[in-house]
């Protein structure tokens, strides 16, 4: 996968989780795209822990797999920054 999609999955990851985790209204553009790309990294770790797939494309279960960790990287923030 090219850099340009690594921009639109992370951001549309990222836009996702922020509206799971509650934090949408304190998120821009770019926070996204990084909490996405972020999300993609730890969630293809998670889930090569249980021997799924991790990121293989622009895909539905690309999207699942960055949004599932881009929650966990919202978490982590919110417990270790606190909610605003």
């Amino acid at each position: 996968m090219n850099i340009l999609g690594w921009i639109v999955l992370g951001g549309i990851a990222g836009w996702l989780a922020s509206i799971i985790t509650g934090r949408n209204d304190r998120m821009g553009c770019i926070t996204n795209i990084v909490a996405g790309i972020l999300g993609a990294i730890v969630g293809g770790w998670i889930f090569g822990l249980f021997g799924g797939s991790g990121v293989t494309g622009f895909n539905l279960g690309s999207l699942i797999v960055a949004v599932v960790g881009a929650v966990v990287v919202l978490a982590v923030i919110n417990l270790i920054f606190g909610r605003k």
